[in-house]
């Protein structure tokens, strides 16, 4: 149904691009007939690349769906830089003679943004390091490593192998534990072995971790992380270590809003980090007593300018931020979910060190 709707709003937007495309010069003079058909193989691809290509149900469906999701980041974009000139022009009713030649600048702005959102969206995601204390956390645990996962989307487009590079970027960095915030498989088919198998070479001594996304929830439940051996935690807790709490938010599915559910005041001593897939119910969390809530889902908007709209739903699009006493961390997104683009920053694995605020026991014989 999200497929359906998505190819309609971008024949909307197909239509528009082609409407404006045509009254540039340098297609004004070709055929209208033939510039029409070359939407209309757009159109083509981008439907058998949605719809079939995102199942992985058939050799080349991989190349299917990034060929068809690449041709939609390009209208958007497309779309986009049109519309900017369109509003400076008044559609045309003032600088008549000009909006067509900025149209023609505007299109191929939108193909150098493609290209820089492709080259993007194709480099590996890049390790952005984070240091937080945290209340609670023993000093003997001061200096844990942990590491951070969103919104992997392993699907069609990227694959087992993409994720076997992936899996190999996080144990290099030797992590104490490792957590998974969802959206780690597309969810519209069934996961790949090879991926699954991939999953499973995730260590670390403190274990594995992780939360549902709503992409969990389309069509493939969370069987597949818990098959490779991730510890999913839906509105529940777990101490890995002593001193070390993790509490898991189930997420909301379809639905745009996130279940409120509150962390129960009964729960092991420690530090208490949430994860939570999307950055939503902050003020409850930290009156609760979180120290720090990780999160995904945003994309950080992935590519310009979805994410002034974005923004709207999650005003944290990435990064880190203070609520109260907690400490909240959104990542922009580990893989990338449809076109391989991203603008203007590419993916990230989070590398947390946490900090011990409590004094040591030597510090406190010795009066510090």
């Amino acid at each position: 149904m999200f497929i359906g709707l998505l190819l309609l709003v971008s024949a909307l937007v197909l239509a528009y691009v082609a409407w404006r495309t045509a009254s540039v010069p340098w297609f004004a003079r070709g055929s209208r007939r033939r510039l029409w058909m070359i939407f209309a193989g757009a159109w083509g691809l981008m439907v058998v690349g949605g719809l079939l290509g995102h199942e992985a149900a058939f050799p080349g469906a991989g190349g299917a769906a990034l060929a068809g999701m690449t041709v939609l980041g390009l209208l958007f974009l497309a779309s986009a830089c049109l519309l900017a000139v369109d509003l400076a022009t008044g559609f045309g009713l003032w600088l008549r003679a000009a909006a067509p030649r900025l149209r023609g600048w505007a299109l191929l702005a939108s193909l150098g943004l493609a290209a820089v959102a492709t080259v993007q969206g194709l480099r590996p995601p890049e390790i952005v390091a984070y240091e937080v204390d945290l209340r609670g956390l023993p000093p003997e645990r001061d200096g844990l490593v942990m590491v951070a996962l969103s919104d992997l989307h392993i699907g069609a487009i990227l694959g087992p192998d993409w994720l076997a590079a992936r899996v190999a970027q996080v144990q290099a960095l030797r992590p104490d534990l490792v957590v998974l915030l969802g959206d780690v498989f597309e969810g519209h088919g069934r996961p790949d072995p090879r991926a699954i198998r991939a999953l499973e070479g995730l260590r670390a001594p403190l274990g594995v971790w992780g939360v549902d996304g709503n992409h969990e929830h389309y069509g493939v439940a969370g069987a597949p992380l818990e098959v490779a051996g991730v510890q999913v935690l839906r509105d529940a807790l777990a101490s890995p270590a002593p001193g070390l709490v993790l509490a898991g938010r189930a997420d909301a599915g379809r639905s745009l809003r996130q279940a409120a559910w509150v962390v129960p005041r009964e729960r092991p001593a420690g530090a208490l980090v949430l994860l939570s897939h999307r950055p939503t119910q902050l003020e409850p969390a930290a009156r609760s007593g979180v120290g720090l809530m990780l999160s995904g889902h945003t994309h950080a908007g992935q590519i310009w300018p979805f994410g002034h709209l974005v923004a709207r739903v999650y005003p944290t699009l990435a990064g880190r931020v203070q609520v109260g006493d907690m400490t909240l961390i959104v990542s922009r997104g580990t893989g990338t979910w449809g076109p391989r683009m991203r603008l203007w920053r590419r993916g990230e694995i989070s590398l947390i060190r946490l900090r011990s605020a409590e004094p040591s026991p030597e510090g406190l014989r010795s009066g510090a």
